[in-house]
């Protein structure tokens, strides 16, 4: 079994960062402990500076790393070393960190040089010579910008025909902004398959986005101040331009993303630039840059921060305008832990064009068998992503609900429906710089099927004597709306709660898409992400004193949730009292919860009544119960009420730095989902993914 991989691009500026995020992203959804090393960086600009690309994996990531570890040399050291003769003495100290690393971890991924040197060939020959005396296999990383296959081919075959006096193993070959057909793609794998072994070799298309620098970029790389649009510095550059003419004249070479650079006393500029940016007939801009240190007058600053804040990013460098613009000719699109746009571009392209099953099988990588929290959310992407599901969001003007929808629909993970006033929500999306073409906007009073759901609705609720009248303002509601499309499957599922409450949310579910057969509550799981473990503690939000046929219904209802996400369930039915030993009113709820669970679902592994210690904790599970099944190693937590369960997730979430993933519906024929109002754009992720996942288990079954 391999347990580490050096990736090397053949030269600068091949797009290696990217790559190297979307394989640690690989490796840390299959193992526990992974490393990041880089025998030789970069000097960085200040002293107390990091290496961008292991900045980014340390906090991306959550490596449990020093970042002393992560590195061996700085480029001058080791140039400074190899022209005294001494290259044989880097080979030694690289390896000597490098075997350290591996005796505390798991797995470590190796990421070359960055080709800023004068020579990239005989860099790219250090790269080897490193990777060979680590005994790594190598993963490749080179371009295909402007070049037809038979270009790359020859890029290859020079590069392997380098390798060929080395004893390494080409693990994968990735070809950047490689714009192939199909037909060139196979043609190319055929030309470097060897003794019937078609080598692994993966064509990424052209992304501008991820090579784009960020508003934030600029900022750092020219330690420029921010006087507005805090909230928008990952707004992506496309172009600058140099605004020192008449504004009449300006507007016609405005264009989308570009960075408008002006001295900061041409305040008639920078308010035909804001302009420009709030109306719809013109391109988005990205931002503003103010040179000369020129401070805005107070009353044009209060006249901007009378707009709530300025609709774009403006920075202020103490830089004269011609230095400015030279030295944003230097700048390059690094990728920052805080980008989540950049990050999940990337990571959405390496999932779609790079099959990292091939990889790890090539390399006979083991999966752990322990589930990190990081773990579990890739694979709940993944489940999400293999059966593609037409999620509604309901609150779809919102601005979390926007950014979510840009992640989810660059990740793939599911068909977004939004639901809102549609000129509201692709204006604040132009603002937010997000892109949500893919998703679907509908505003529910204007859609095609409104008069068709008012009137299934009145229909539905003619029993509570519900007029044609009330039915309008009802489904005028784009919660009632959105839960209708569930109902008849013009949606597969659907999440809200970022603005409503939890009531508002889930009533029109127990209106009209109602419980599974054999089922008379809806509940609700929190999955709790420990450190090396996945649990499910049920009920944490619904019902707040459960009946014992109750509490028996949400023990199975659980255990099925748990199935669905890949959990083995093993039911535990809490209590103050384990077994027979505690008698009481609280715990005789318990014991006939347990017994009815029991009789529906001989087969499940199911416990009761069990005291938390023993319900997790194998010492005590041998004391306590030491012939059950279930104690010491319960994977489904069902408290006896509300008040309970509640505190109890909490307590964990906080005490043990878990992450809660949910609340969860369960019970509902159809999947709805409901969020909490201080939810974080992931949260939402998150449960999107989840509703997406539940869809495609009700789907499975059905079939």
């Amino acid at each position: 079994m391999q347990n580490a991989l050096y990736i090397t691009a053949t030269g600068p500026r091949n797009g290696k960062s990217a790559i190297a995020l979307g394989t640690m992203q690989m490796l840390t959804r299959t193992m526990r402990s992974v490393a990041i090393f880089r025998p030789i960086i970069d000097e960085p600009p200040e002293l107390d500076d990091l290496d961008p690309d292991i900045s980014l994996m340390l906090d991306y990531f959550k490596l449990d790393m020093e970042y002393s570890e992560t590195f061996a040399y700085t480029h001058a050291e080791a140039r400074e070393m190899i022209n005294m003769g001494a290259r044989h003495q880097i080979l030694e100290n690289i390896l000597q960190k490098f075997k350290t690393l591996q005796e505390k971890h798991k797995f470590v991924l190796c990421v070359g040089t960055d080709f800023t040197g004068k020579d990239p060939v005989l860099e790219f020959e250090l790269n080897i010579d490193i990777a060979a005396n680590l005994g790594c296999p190598v993963m490749l990383v080179t371009s295909g910008e402007n070049k037809t296959v038979d270009e790359i081919i020859d890029s290859i075959q020079l590069v392997m025909d380098g390798l060929s006096r080395y004893s390494i193993d080409v693990a994968a070959t990735v070809i950047n902004w490689a714009n192939l057909s199909q037909t060139e793609i196979d043609n190319l794998r055929k030309h470097f398959n060897k003794d019937g072994i078609a080598p692994l070799i993966y064509t990424i298309p052209e992304e501008p986005t991820i090579s784009k620098p960020t508003i934030n970029d600029v900022r750092k790389h020219l330690k420029a101040e921010v006087l507005f649009g805090h909230n928008r510095m990952d707004s992506l550059v496309g172009d600058y331009l140099v605004a020192a003419m008449h504004v009449d004249n300006m507007l016609q070479y405005i264009a989308k993303d570009q960075l408008i650079i002006t001295p900061g006393d041409r305040t008639d500029v920078l308010l035909t630039a804001i302009v420009s940016r709030l109306s719809i007939a013109m391109p988005d801009i990205a931002g503003i840059l103010l040179t000369g240190g020129l401070r805005l007058p107070t009353d044009i600053r209060n006249m901007i921060e009378g707009w709530t804040g300025a609709p774009l990013p403006i920075l202020l460098t103490e830089m004269h305008t011609y230095k400015t613009i030279m030295s944003l000719q230097k700048i390059s699109g690094v990728i920052d832990a805080d980008d989540v746009r950049k990050i999940n571009t990337v990571l959405g392209l390496y999932e779609r064009y790079v099959n990292a099953g091939e990889i790890a099988s090539r390399m006979s990588m083991q999966r752990s068998v322990r589930t990190t929290p990081m773990m579990f959310e890739f694979e709940l992407i993944e489940r999400a992503k293999n059966n593609r599901m037409r999620i509604v969001l309901a609150e779809g003007e919102e601005e979390r609900i926007l950014q979510a929808t840009d992640i989810l629909l660059r990740r793939e993970v599911a068909d977004i429906i939004l639901l809102g006033n549609v000129d509201k929500i692709k204006q604040k999306a132009g603002v937010l710089n997000l892109d949500i073409d893919k998703a679907t906007l509908i505003d529910p009073v204007k859609s095609e099927k409104f008069e068709s759901y008012k009137k299934t609705y009145c229909e539905f609720r003619k029993s509570k004597g519900i007029t044609m009248v009330q039915a309008n303002d009802i489904m005028a509601d784009a919660t009632y709306f959105a839960t209708m499309m569930v109902k008849l499957d013009d949606a597969d599922g659907m999440v809200s709660g970022a603005v409503n409450t939890t009531a508002h949310t889930i009533r029109p579910a127990f209106e009209f898409i109602k419980t599974k057969p054999g089922f008379s509550v809806v509940s609700s799981v929190f999955l709790m992400c420990l450190k090396n473990r996945v649990l499910v503690f049920g009920d944490c939000a619904v019902n707040p004193n459960p009946t014992a046929p109750q509490l028996a219904e949400i023990a199975l209802a659980s255990a099925h949730t748990a199935s669905v996400f890949g959990i083995e369930p093993r039911v535990a039915m809490l209590s103050y009292s384990t077994g027979d030993s505690g008698k009481g009113a609280d715990v005789d709820v318990v014991v006939e919860a347990t017994k009815i669970a029991r009789e529906k679902a001989p087969t499940l592994a199911l416990e009761g009544p069990l005291q938390y210690d023993a319900a997790i904790d194998p010492t005590v599970a041998k004391t306590k119960m030491p012939d059950s099944l279930v104690a010491g190693c319960a994977t489904v937590f069902i408290f006896p009420d509300l008040n309970t369960g509640n505190n109890t997730y909490k307590a964990v979430q906080r005490a043990a730095s878990a992450l809660a993933i949910g609340p969860v519906l369960q019970g509902l024929n159809k999947p709805v989902n409901d969020l909490s109002r201080g939810c974080t754009v992931p949260d939402i992720v998150n449960t999107v993914a989840i509703t997406a996942v539940q869809a495609g288990a009700a789907k499975d079954v059905n079939n």
